[in-house]
Formats: structure tokens, C-alpha cells, sequence
């Protein structure tokens, strides 16, 4: 496999996991995006993958969503293998 194509399959896997912790934390986009004070477009640019984020927005996404960025990264982890 091309490693163009593993790392494509490796980030859809951390935007299916983003979307997946908001939807288990019972959050809208849009209940998401108040507590980060951003607008919601914001959180579906992030879901869809048109916006990459830098570490700090990630630990703020995991926090709004009621858990530590240590704990998404180690379930994000788990997914990939």
C-alpha cells in the first residue's frame, strides 16, 4: 500500500474518531462549537477534515468533549492497529 494512501487512511480514522467523540459525549455541532466559541462551521470543517488543527485545538476539542487528549490519542492508537 502506498504510503500516500496509509496516511490518508490514518487521518480519516482520527476524523471518524473526533466526530464519533462528539456524537458519545451528546454534543451538536453546534453545542460543540459554543463551548469552544467558535462558530459551527468551525467544528465541521474540523470533522470533515478541510481545517487541520494543531495540538492545542485538539486538547480543547477532547476537553470540550468531556475527556483528555491522552485518552483520545490512546483510543486513536488502538484504532490503527
Amino acid at each position: 500500500m502506498p504510503i500516500k494512501s496509509i496516511r490518508k487512511d490514518h487521518y480519516d480514522l482520527l476524523l471518524q474518531q473526533l466526530r464519533e467523540l462528539r456524537l458519545s459525549a451528546g454534543l451538536t455541532q453546534v453545542t460543540l462549537s459554543t463551548a469552544l466559541k467558535r462558530p459551527q462551521s468551525y467544528v465541521s470543517d474540523v470533522e470533515r477534515g478541510s481545517r487541520r488543527r494543531d495540538l492545542l485545538q485538539l486538547r480543547a476539542f477532547c476537553n470540550a468533549c468531556g475527556t483528555s487528549l491522552t485518552k483520545f490519542v490512546t483510543q486513536f492508537e488502538k484504532g490503527l492497529k
